[in-house]
C-alpha cells in the first residue's frame, strides 16, 4: 500500500476534478492498495463516490464469483486430483448462488462494499453479476440472462444505452470489462457453460467465450485515438482515467477483429 493517507475530503475533491459530474451512471474497476491509506477504508471510499454522483447517479461495479462455473480456472483447480467420487461430492457442496449473500471472488474491497451496501441492488447472474448503488439501479440490474454473461442483454449492454462511464481507478484497460461489448461473434466463439444454479450444474447453451487477454494493448490503442474523451488524473496516488463506456465499447469492436486475425484468434 501506497504511502499516502487519503481523506475522504480529499476524495471528493479529486473525484470532481477528474471530471465525475453529479447523475452519471459509473461503472467502477478500482485497486484500493493503489490509492493509498484511506481514512475509514473501502466504506470512506463508497460514500466519497455516492456523494460525488448525488441522489440521481449510480454506482456499478462487478461482482463476479467464478466459483459458481464448473469450467473456471478456480474451479479447475479446486477439482484437480479428486476422484470421480470426491468431485461429485465438491460439485453439490458449492453454495447456490443467491445475490443477495454471495460474495465477490477477486472483485476488490470497493466492488464488495457496493454489493453489501444496504441500498444495492445486484443482477442474478451467477458468475458475471453486477451490484449497484442509485437511482437507476433496479433498473440497470433488473434482467441478466444466464447465456448472455456480459452481452448487449447483460447489465453491461443497458450500460451501454444509458451513456454510463467507466472509471478506472488505479487500474489499467486490462480491467475494463466494458470492451466485452466488443467482442461479437467472430471474434468470440460460441459455447455452453455448467453454472451452480440450484442444487445442480446445468448446462447453458449459446453464451459466448470470453477473452481478456489483448485489453491492455486495446486500451493504449483506444486511449491514443480518442484523447479528448479519455479523463486521467489521480485519486490519492493512484492513475485514474474516466471515458465513455459506449466510446470504449464502439473502438473494441472495431479493433478486435482486426488484431485477433493478425493474432490468429479470428473465428472464420
Amino acid at each position: 500500500m501506497g504511502g499516502m493517507t487519503v481523506s475522504s475530503t480529499q476524495l471528493r475533491r479529486e473525484f470532481t476534478s477528474l471530471g465525475i459530474r453529479r447523475g452519471t451512471i459509473l461503472l467502477t474497476h478500482c485497486s484500493m492498495r493503489a490509492i493509498g491509506r484511506i481514512e475509514g477504508g473501502a466504506a470512506t471510499l463508497l460514500d466519497a463516490l455516492l456523494d460525488t454522483l448525488g441522489e440521481d447517479g449510480t454506482l456499478v461495479a462487478p461482482t463476479q464469483s467464478p466459483s459458481k462455473s464448473m469450467t473456471t480456472d478456480e474451479t479447475r483447480r479446486a477439482l484437480a486430483g479428486r476422484s470421480p467420487r470426491d468431485r461429485k461430492r465438491y460439485l453439490a457442496s458449492v453454495p447456490d448462488f443467491d445475490p443477495s449473500s454471495t460474495p465477490t471472488e477477486g472483485m476488490g474491497a470497493l466492488a464488495e462494499a457496493i454489493r453489501t451496501h444496504p441500498g444495492s441492488s445486484r443482477s442474478r447472474h451467477p458468475t458475471t453479476s453486477f451490484a449497484a448503488i442509485g437511482r437507476r439501479a433496479g433498473e440497470l440490474t433488473a434482467s441478466h440472462p444466464h447465456n448472455r454473461l456480459l452481452g448487449d442483454e447483460s447489465p453491461l449492454g443497458w450500460m451501454y444505452r444509458e451513456r454510463a462511464f467507466v472509471l478506472l481507478l488505479g487500474v489499467g484497460f486490462d480491467k475494463c470489462t466494458a470492451f466485452h461489448l466488443g467482442e461479437d461473434v467472430s471474434v468470440s466463439p460460441r459455447r455452453s457453460y455448467r453454472f451452480k444454479i440450484g442444487e445442480g450444474w446445468p448446462e447453458v447453451r449459446d453464451a459466448r467465450d470470453y477473452d481478456d487477454s489483448d485489453f491492455a494493448e486495446l486500451g493504449a490503442r483506444f486511449e491514443s485515438a480518442h484523447e479528448d474523451e479519455v479523463l486521467s488524473g489521480t485519486v490519492g496516488s493512484a492513475p485514474c482515467r474516466l471515458f465513455p463506456l459506449a466510446a470504449a465499447a464502439d473502438f473494441a469492436a472495431k479493433w478486435l477483429p482486426k488484431a485477433r486475425r493478425g493474432a490468429g484468434l479470428l473465428i472464420e
